[in-house]
């Protein structure tokens, strides 16, 4: 019933329970999850998860990462995408992108390994799962110089008219957790007013928890914990979506999920 677009399963955060997580999500109706690499370190982990739950997978090097990687790793990424080119659970090439947001990244190694991301996605015909931080104009010059064949800007944050030119190139915009707080108003804004064939749902867990898991600072300090986000919580955050464009959550999770196949062609056959 619905499509978690955005799931980093593999993440340390799930170690001790990943099955119960799993089993949480489709209890709750998630029926598909893709999970985006973040580096050469796990794109077995995402690849292997995939396949023993029945889920999708992309493989990429994320731009918080790069400082970690190395020219090597674009030629194992670029064997893996061969080895594998034919595995319908191979859905994109991601999460990769531009960060600059996060002090102390540099700048130039983000662009190097966003640009022959964007080339061997279009080399094997890939869309891409786009990490986008004060980047998204960043990103779409690289977009306009390299075309790939679109994907998602996930955790879209930014202005209508960037929103705009994603989806003049054939990209859908992922909207999760953020979308439930009230003091999100362009998220929200966004999420109501763009053409509804432009919106997929994610949750990105175990990160951007949605309100309820949400422990604020003085919060965490008085003894709250901070929730962690999980698949299961995606039909409660698609409500906020749903709430915002007067749909119900059947119509929620029909338009999202036909988006999210839409920009994921090979989601229509696992």
């Amino acid at each position: 019933m619905w499509i978690d677009s955005h799931c980093h399963l593999d993440a340390p955060e799930f170690d001790a329970d990943r099955s119960e997580v799993v089993a949480r999500a489709r209890a709750a109706g998630v029926t598909q999850i893709v999970i985006p690499s973040v580096g050469a370190f796990d794109f077995e982990a995402a690849r292997s998860l995939a396949h023993e739950h029945g889920f999708a997978y992309a493989l990429g090097i994320h731009p918080l990462y790069v400082m970690r990687a190395s020219e090597a790793d674009l030629q194992t990424l670029a064997g893996l995408l061969e080895q594998h080119r034919e595995d319908p659970r191979l859905v994109a090439i991601g999460e990769i992108g531009l960060d600059f947001f996060v002090p102390g990244l540099d700048a130039a190694r983000q662009e190097f390994f966003y640009m022959e991301q964007l080339k061997l996605a279009r080399r094997f015909g890939l869309p891409v799962i786009l990490h986008v931080r004060k980047s998204a104009d960043q990103l779409l010059r690289g977009l306009r110089r390299v075309e790939v064949a679109g994907g998602i800007a996930h955790a879209f944050n930014g202005s209508r008219q960037q929103a705009e030119a994603f989806v003049a190139m054939g990209f859908k915009l992922g909207f999760g957790g953020t979308l439930t707080y009230e003091r999100s108003l362009q998220i929200r804004r966004l999420a109501a007013e763009l053409p509804e064939s432009a919106l997929v749902l994610e949750t990105d867990a175990p990160d951007i928890p949605p309100h309820w898991l949400y422990a604020t600072a003085a919060e965490r300090e008085a003894g709250r914990t901070q929730g962690r986000n999980e698949p299961a919580e995606l039909p409660r955050i698609a409500a906020s979506l749903a709430a915002l464009r007067g749909w119900t959550l059947a119509q929620a999770a029909a338009i999202t999920g036909a988006n999210a196949r839409a920009a994921l062609p090979r989601l229509a056959h696992v």
